[in-house]
């Protein structure tokens, strides 16, 4: 019986080399205004490219980028002299006499030539390209389009969720021989500071562009309602801070959060402000940013999945739907109706039909509760409170304007909470 030997697979003894040709304000030629024309265009035009697209027809939408002035268009066969002045040619149209024609003169006129119909023949291979975040990925795998593209969607995909760490370059802060102290590089990377919001507490619900950021952290100052799981995949050099407000126990106070985010940016640091749900929906992310700008420091601001429609959502409570709600409001409930303080008009939410959904206000839902059922809302409305909304302990616990004081003490709700106050209550799975 004849043994089987299993061979390595040949490899191209003159692979390509790859290149980034800049193409802005340099003559580009595209014969064939079909499919393939389509998918390359954009990326020509961003570019900056010249474009001179020759063909007797075009796709709507390729025709849509004539008429808008992004290339410019011969409606006609492609001629000996089209590639007079040009830097680079992509060849897909469905002529091959206008293929050959135009290979050939590329060829004589050492114009680098991309042929869709026919690679041997071609002299440049278009790679599949990806971009992420300012960083472009570039893939060839020789004759093999489908592995190119698979390789390229890896790494963009692993560069867009923060999963492949590609920290951007920053020049160290030299030290003072002499005192010890450090020193201004020659050419500092300005400091910069990313508010992120990291959503309502499942790790997978912050946003792409948060988890990359937090994948090319030096320093993050962290709140408690934040993705806490995500610290854990941080790289063992960076510094996390815990910022946390916890209800009935100690508190950063706002000004040293402040200082921190200042002091670790002017050092050349990459500085992440990781805070729960959103950085502006009650998450004071704009004193921050004022702080930050008074400092001259640079501000990212990254939304995040707001706890106040996300929570709900998580156990099935729609804070909108026909013919329920048409409008939905989100309030602080940190301070009292009856406060001075309160800036609520809880008298005009009480006549509102749509939903109410209250943040930060377990400890205050009595006196809520009250106001709003003094001012005109029906005792029997129904409450809905979620706990730890979209983490492995959420629960829901249910109740009416009425019945929320009693049943929160009775159920031993903590912060934090999502309260939700409307008919849309009873939509959900445990109305």
């Amino acid at each position: 019986m004849a043994e089987h030997v299993q061979t390595a697979p040949t490899r191209d003894p003159h692979p390509a080399y790859p290149v980034g040709l800049r193409l802005a304000g340099r003559r580009v030629v595209v014969v064939g205004g079909g499919q393939v024309a389509q998918r390359r265009l954009p990326a020509l035009i961003a570019a900056g490219a010249d474009i001179v697209l020759v063909s007797p027809s075009a796709k709507p939408s390729v025709e849509a980028m004539a008429t808008a002035g992004e290339i410019r268009w011969e409606r006609r066969r492609y001629e000996e002299g089209d590639l007079d002045g040009a830097w680079y040619v992509l060849v897909a149209s469905s002529d091959p006499d206008a293929n050959r024609t135009a290979s050939a003169e590329a060829e004589r006129a050492r114009v680098w030539c991309v042929r869709s119909d026919d690679a041997e023949a071609a002299t440049a291979w278009t790679p599949a390209t990806g971009r992420s975040d300012g960083v472009t990925v570039a893939v060839l795998t020789g004759r093999d389009p489908r592995r190119s593209a698979a390789v390229r969607d890896a790494v963009v995909e692993g560069l867009r969720d923060g999963t492949l760490a590609a920290p951007r370059h920053r020049a160290p802060t030299p030290t003072n021989t002499r005192t010890g102290a450090g020193e201004a590089p020659e050419n500092p990377q300005p400091p910069t500071v990313a508010l992120v919001g990291g959503g309502p507490g499942d790790p997978d619900l912050i946003t792409v562009r948060g988890r990359r950021l937090l994948a090319q952290a030096d320093v993050v100052i962290a709140d408690r309602l934040g993705p806490r799981d995500l610290l854990d995949e941080l790289p063992p050099h960076v510094e996390v801070i815990d910022a946390a407000k916890i209800p009935y126990g100690r508190a950063m106070a706002q000004e040293a959060i402040n200082e921190a985010l200042i002091e670790h940016a002017r050092a050349g640091k990459a500085v992440v402000r990781l805070k729960g749900g959103d950085p502006f929906v009650f998450g004071r992310g704009m004193e921050e940013a004022h702080a930050l700008a008074a400092a001259g420091i640079a501000c990212t601001v990254v939304p995040g999945i707001s706890s106040s429609i996300s929570v709900p959502g998580a156990v099935g409570i729609p804070v909108t739907h026909r013919g329920v709600a048409h409008e939905f409001t989100v309030v602080s409930g940190h301070v009292a109706p009856d406060d001075a303080r309160s800036l609520v008009d809880w008298a005009a939410l009480a006549r509102l039909r749509g939903t109410l959904v209250v943040l930060m206000g377990v400890d205050k839902i009595g006196p809520i509760a009250r106001a709003l059922v003094e001012h005109g809302k029906a005792p029997g409305t129904p409450v809905a409170l979620i706990q730890e909304g979209t983490t492995a302990a959420q629960r829901r616990v249910d109740a009416t304007l009425a019945t929320v004081a009693e049943v929160v003490r009775a159920e031993g709700v903590r912060p934090p909470a999502v309260i939700v106050i409307g008919e849309v209550v009873a939509l959900g799975d445990g109305g």
